[in-house]
């Protein structure tokens, strides 16, 4: 699919950015999401970006528009092309939620989505996302760190790892009745990971209420990975002992590692990572290690060999 860079009416200018709520309700959001000529619902609670504080984390790149980071996604329970979900995510029931977090814990938990909304103030992270079929954009998430949500379950001294099971709804998801994956999907990260600041708990992009198609009501996004690490409508969080099998480890072992770090010098094995192309744009750019983050990451993989541990 080729896609149409943007003409300068369609991004976001600054000054509306930063009355983003007004902008959008009025403008942006309802024709971002009107694709396939699928009109998606609105949001069925209120949007949550009244009083979110900027992060210190955040890029200082301008966000990709809208129109793609609500148009272009992989989230293959609703088809595998990028359009897909926009097209069929709307079938997907965001209401009610529950998130169960189990395992090596000393108080298992299951909390609703609005319960899990008043655990800490929202912040607006600016992150890059980079996918491994070489396309990235820069998007506006809104949330907090997803270690505030793993604290309340109290992780007991032998759980060193995560694993994240996503929501599986076959009626309202057409693309679990394909086998291209072994559904529920299913990801993980090693402890420290998920407790690393930068890991955030997602309720929102650009403001709003997160779209069912980027992973509503809740996803995490893990900036220094592919974004397929980044579980989206997440209803379970395990702490286990062990590295947890992926979904994409599961499919194909050959292509997809377990720590799945954006590394420009390791190839996948149909293409080369060491370039991108942002959505939007025709040039590519160079590949960034750890997509930009090295200097706040690095240190978790001091002493591994990243060639090997994929």
């Amino acid at each position: 699919m080729r896609i149409t860079p943007p003409r300068p009416s369609e991004i976001t200018p600054p000054e509306h950015y930063a009355r983003r709520r007004e902008f959008l309700r009025r403008a942006a959001l309802a024709p971002a999401l009107m694709l396939g000529g699928t009109v998606l619902p609105a949001p069925s609670f209120a949007a949550p970006g009244d009083g979110a504080r900027a992060s210190p984390y955040s890029s200082d790149e301008t966000p990709t528009p809208l129109k793609h980071v609500a148009g272009y996604n992989n989230f293959y329970e609703f088809g595998t092309g990028k359009e897909d979900p926009a097209r069929h995510a709307h079938r997907l029931v965001v209401r009610p939620w529950q998130l169960r977090i189990d395992g090596l814990v000393k108080k298992p938990v299951t909390l609703d989505i609005d319960a899990i909304r008043k655990l800490a103030p929202l912040e607006e992270r600016i992150y890059r996302l980079r996918c491994v079929e070489g396309w990235s954009m820069v998007i506006p998430w809104l949330g907090f760190p997803l270690d505030v949500l793993l604290r309340q379950a109290e992780p007991l001294g032998g759980a060193k790892y995560v694993e994240f099971v996503s929501a599986l709804q076959p009626e309202n998801m057409p693309g679990t009745g394909s086998r291209v994956l072994n559904w529920p999907y299913r990801e993980g990260l090693r402890l420290d990971e998920a407790r690393h600041p930068l890991a955030l708990l997602v309720l929102g992009l650009y403001g709003e209420v997160l779209p069912n198609q980027n992973g509503a009501p809740l996803r995490i996004a893990v900036p220094w990975k592919y974004g397929f690490k980044s579980a989206k409508s997440i209803v379970a969080i395990r702490f286990v002992e062990h590295a947890p099998l992926s979904s994409w480890m599961e499919a194909n072992p050959r292509e997809y590692g377990f720590y799945s770090n954006v590394n420009p010098e390791v190839d996948h094995p149909r293409w080369s990572q060491a370039t991108e192309r942002r959505i939007g744009e025709f040039r590519k750019r160079r590949t960034l290690m750890f997509n930009g983050y090295g200097a706040q990451v690095a240190s978790l993989y001091a002493g591994m060999d990243l060639r090997r541990h994929y």
